[in-house]
């Protein structure tokens, strides 16, 4: 077998350590999205527009991984990113955010790339970019359409 077939180039889910599992759940609903029927006490469940987002006790996705809880996350080379539209699209959802309890880390500004972004974090400290990149256009399902 080839390596793609072994490995498939996608992201299934993104789970997110919180300390607050149904405080960070509410976070999520504020900012209008779903969740998902398949989730629990234990675990929440968002379906995105490609993936789904998880949410899980901060300790026990350690112990999950076999990894310690070193305490306070901390950056640790990793945003998450959601594309939109327009710039506007980005100032709105920057808005949303904040109304739910993001803190805005960076606030959306024109890039040296041609594009528009900025970024918050929500309550577990976690980086989310919210950016328009006007050359990444979208599909017909809302997927990101690179060349």
């Amino acid at each position: 077998m080839t390596a793609a077939k072994d490995f498939p180039a996608r992201i299934s889910i993104v789970t997110l350590g919180v300390a607050d599992l149904d405080a960070s759940a509410r976070f999520y609903e504020a900012l209008g999205w779903r969740r998902s029927s398949a989730s629990s006490p234990e675990i929440v469940w968002f379906r995105t527009a490609d993936s789904v987002l998880g949410l899980f006790p901060y300790d026990e996705l350690a112990a999950d991984a076999g990894v310690p809880a070193t305490g306070e996350p901390s950056f640790r080379g990793v945003t998450l990113a959601v594309n939109l539209e327009s710039p506007e699209l980005v100032d709105a959802a920057l808005k949303t955010a904040v109304a739910a309890g993001a803190t805005v880390v960076k606030p959306p500004a024109a890039t040296s790339w041609g594009g528009y972004s900025g970024y918050f974090e929500d309550l577990d400290g976690h980086l989310w970019e919210l950016a328009h990149n006007p050359f990444f256009p979208f599909t017909e399902d809302g997927s990101l359409d690179l060349p």
